[in-house]
Parts: structure tokens; sequence; C-alpha cells
């Protein structure tokens, strides 16, 4: 398995201040995140991005996966459909930036029941967000294909998808190598075991993130260093190799540390080697 990191891992600097901190940490490659605006907003160049991708290259690291952060406030599942639709328009910038790139997936939210951290969502029937979600990601499966990048549908605290067997047959349903899981192994912790959504998940795993959680504190304080709290590590890596993944764990770290925040990167970079069995 490769080893890398999120750039929601980073509190500040530059993309290339975040590349070099990477690097030095040790990490093969990096996670990037499309915004409103910055150097990777919505309105970035072709050839900027290709000389952000020459920039972490040149460090020896992979650009191999993109996220959005504007899902929140724009939902696939939305009642709205003009929401529904900024949110397509998005996650097609998505796709494209992410070929640009030459990352292989993007990572999105499929859709919200309801979220605390967003209470502008509000609440969304399960089964109208189940079929608004379908309705959505299988009008984006062209623009995937067309830009040979895939879907990875995570697991998020969205009151959505909920077993491991349901997500299994969502992703199943669209009967299309475009979509697949990106499988969040800190995010089943509050109601789950990740060993065991991983062996039911089984080949539909396209990207891992790599999360720690602290059930007994249960809300978003329980989120903790790798390590530090209550994943079964040994578990999950087992579980990794017995389906036969040889992909990117990416550690994304949130929140960071409130001094020297450039430690967690580098604490996070040593944590996923001993759970891998590196060192």
């Amino acid at each position: 398995m490769k080893k890398g990191i999120n750039i929601w891992s980073f509190t500040s600097g530059t993309l290339l201040d975040k590349f070099k901190l990477a690097a030095d940490a040790g990490f093969e490659g990096i996670e990037v995140a499309i915004s409103d605006t910055g150097e990777l907003g919505l309105d970035v160049t072709k050839e900027e991005l290709l000389k952000i991708k020459k920039a972490a290259n040149d460090l020896g690291l992979e650009i191999y996966s993109v996220c959005n952060d504007l899902v929140w406030g724009n939902s696939l599942t939305s009642p709205d459909p003009e929401e529904r639709e900024r949110a397509k328009k998005f996650v097609r910038r998505q796709l494209e930036v992410a070929s640009i790139l030459g990352a292989d997936t993007i990572l999105i939210v499929p859709g919200c029941v309801s979220a605390s951290f967003a209470p502008n969502f509000g609440v969304v029937d399960y089964d109208v967000a189940y079929e608004l979600a379908k309705e959505s990601i299988k009008a984006l499966i062209p623009d995937a294909e067309k830009y040979g990048v895939v879907i990875g549908v995570e697991n998020v605290w969205n009151k959505f998808l909920l077993s491991p067997l349901e997500m299994r047959d969502f992703i199943d349903s669209f009967e299309s190598p475009w979509v697949q899981s990106y499988f969040d192994v800190g995010n089943v912790m509050l109601t789950g075991y990740p060993e065991q959504w991983i062996k039911i998940l089984g080949s539909r795993i396209k990207k891992v993130h790599f999360k720690e959680f602290r059930t007994n504190v249960g809300t978003l304080d329980g989120f903790v260093d790798l390590l530090a709290g209550d994943v079964n590590w040994d578990a999950v890596v087992k579980a990794l190799e017995s389906v036969g993944y040889e992909g990117w764990v990416t550690g994304e770290m949130i929140p960071a540390y409130a001094q020297h925040s450039e430690q967690i990167i580098y604490n996070t970079s040593n944590s996923i080697d001993k759970i891998l069995g590196r060192k």
C-alpha cells in the first residue's frame, strides 16, 4: 500500500509549502482539494494545474485524488433542483481538474439526510435522498468515463448509507467501474467496525482514508491522532490485504494541532508506517 496525506491536514502555507512538508515527512503522494477560490479555485487554468502537478512530481509526490470542499453547501440530494445542478457542476469540474493533475479518483459525499455540523441542509427523507443520490451520480458517470477518473463515494456522518451492505448495493446499482467506494476508516467507528466494512466492500474500494476515533467520546471531538483511538489497526490492515487492496491510504488529520501544526504531518507519516508494518 502507498502512503498519502490529505491537504486538509495542513493549516497554512501555499500548495508548494505543503508539498515540501509532505515530501520531507516521507509521504509518497498527496490528496488535494478544489475550492471556490485560491490556488485550486474553480477558475484555475490548465496551465496552472500542470504547474501544480509538476511542483508535486518534482518533489517525488503523486497527486492521486481530488476532494471538493464545496459539497457541504451544495448537496447532490438537495430537494432543490438548482442546488443539485450546482453540486453536479462542481463534481464535473472536480473530475476535469483531477484528470489534468493525473489523479485517478475524486472523493465525493453522495448526499445527506442530515448532518449536525451542516444544519443548513435541514432534513431530507431517507428514501428521497437515496433516489436523488442515485439520479445525481448516474448523471455524472459519462463525465467520469470521459475524464478517466473514478467517482469515489465516501462514507461520512450524513445519516445516509449507514451499513456496509447498503453501501455495497448502492455502488453495485450503477453497474459502472466509474463509481466505487472511498472508504474512511475513522468515520465508521461511531456505528460499526471498519474491518467488517472492508471485507464486505471488497474490490469496490478504490481509495482509503486513515482516521482515528475514540468511541467513548462519540462526537467530532472523538477524532484523534492515529494510534490514539479505538481502531483495531491490525484487523484493518489484514482486511485490506484479504481483499487485495494495494492502493493509497491517506491520512486525513482533522483537526490539526493548535501549535506547531507541522508536527502532525510527521507524526501521521510515522504512524502510518507503524500501521502498515514498515518500521
